[in-house]
């Protein structure tokens, strides 16, 4: 199983822009499909963006969409969240989720579709 570690959350204003990471160790993460979810206080953890593990495919949430962008470094096992003109509330603590596939192109959107979760990092947004 991978172990994964989230890093570059911090306090920003709003319009600021953020990088996370997350570093995948244990395993190489070629072939798992990545995620990024957050989870603001109170409130259910969602989906924010999804990667296949060959790239090909991404997705973000309606509500970060032109805004934050995912992407990946195989050979880094390494894969980030740039986070631009973010707002309020995008104040959340941020998790990077893995799982394994064998389809290159599949990425995921579902809590219960990831086998591994980083412990997050905290992302605050003040007005």
């Amino acid at each position: 199983q991978v172990q994964l570690v989230e890093s570059g959350g911090g306090l920003v204003q709003a319009g600021g822009s953020l990088r996370l990471s997350c570093a995948a160790s244990g395993r190489t993460i070629s072939h798992y499909a990545i995620s990024w979810f957050r989870q603001a206080p109170g409130k259910e953890r969602e989906f924010v963006a999804g990667i296949s593990w060959s790239a090909v495919n991404t997705y973000c949430a309606d509500s970060v969409k032109d805004r934050f962008t995912i992407s990946r470094d195989n050979t880094k096992n390494t894969v980030y969240l740039q986070m631009n003109s973010l707002k309020p509330e995008d104040t959340a603590v941020y998790y990077c989720a893995a799982r394994y596939t064998s389809y290159s192109e599949n990425f995921y959107h579902t809590k219960t579709d990831f086998d591994s979760w980083g412990q997050g990092t905290q992302v605050t947004v003040s007005s």
